[in-house]
């Protein structure tokens, strides 16, 4: 992405239905397996302009890590103070340095070029009996302008995601689809759009009743995916366990 577009998602993430329900969804999962007992340290691998690292700051401290200069500029801008600029696939931390790991929308970029050696990397990072949350574009038959704008490598199937987090030793507690119940609407927008329509457009802010509306709906998604999971849906979300033994 260039400058201009990071300053668009920057603006975007406190108010736009689908950053603030993603959100929801993330405090859902965690609060379903995430062992609050004790203070964690935390990674965002991929933080973009980091409104999550901001949001993640009530679980822990976190660290957020991209490999944009801009992006990281942004996350400065919001007086966050742990960033470090690198790449997923060689994250230059110790080993066994973080109690959760979050990754939300950044396997699946034209930037990693081996989606297994970053898992292997998250896996790495984490201590033994630490959380893995990821979440990642899904099926790559629904390709859009949008893909093509934000550089898309790669949509993932659930049984494609389930065997790599496996291959690298995870443990998995939960994988699941998102934006399910918006999904036959999101779906046939994208078929019929093909790949020619410029992607800021899929980024404005509706209107007000709108925006509360659609967030509404991933809110009531996010309050039932602590006890189900979802058979479709434009998202993967990946819970995970680096085993005590790992």
């Amino acid at each position: 992405m260039d400058k201009e577009q990071y300053e668009l998602l920057y603006r975007l993430e406190e108010t736009h239905w689908w950053y603030l329900g993603m959100r929801r969804m993330v405090d859902s999962l965690l609060m379903r397996y995430l062992d609050r007992s004790r203070p964690i340290r935390i990674l965002d691998a991929g933080c973009g302009t980091g409104g999550m690292v901001r949001h993640l700051r009530r679980y822990g401290e976190v660290v957020g890590l991209d490999l944009s200069r801009d992006a990281l500029d942004l996350c400065s801008r919001r007086g966050l103070p742990h960033l470090c600029q690198g790449s997923v696939e060689t994250l230059p931390f110790s080993d066994s340095s973080f109690g959760l790991v979050t990754s939300f929308d950044v396997l699946y970029h034209q930037c990693v070029l081996n989606d297994r050696r970053a898992i292997g990397e998250l896996f790495r990072v984490l201590e033994p009996g630490g959380l893995l949350l990821l979440r990642v574009p899904a099926y790559d038959w629904l390709r859009g302008a949008h893909d093509v704008a934000v550089h898309t490598r790669h949509r993932y199937s659930r049984r494609e995601l389930a065997a790599k987090l496996r291959g690298a030793g995870f443990q998995l507690r939960k994988l699941t689809y998102a934006n399910t119940l918006l999904f036959p609407i999101a779906a046939a927008k994208r078929l019929v759009e093909g790949t020619e329509r410029p992607w800021r457009l899929d980024l404005e802010l509706p209107p007000p009743p709108i925006n509360r509306a659609l967030l509404g709906i991933l809110s009531m998604e996010s309050r039932l995916m602590r006890r189900v999971s979802f058979p479709w849906g434009l998202s993967l979300v990946a819970v995970a366990v680096r085993p005590e033994d790992g």
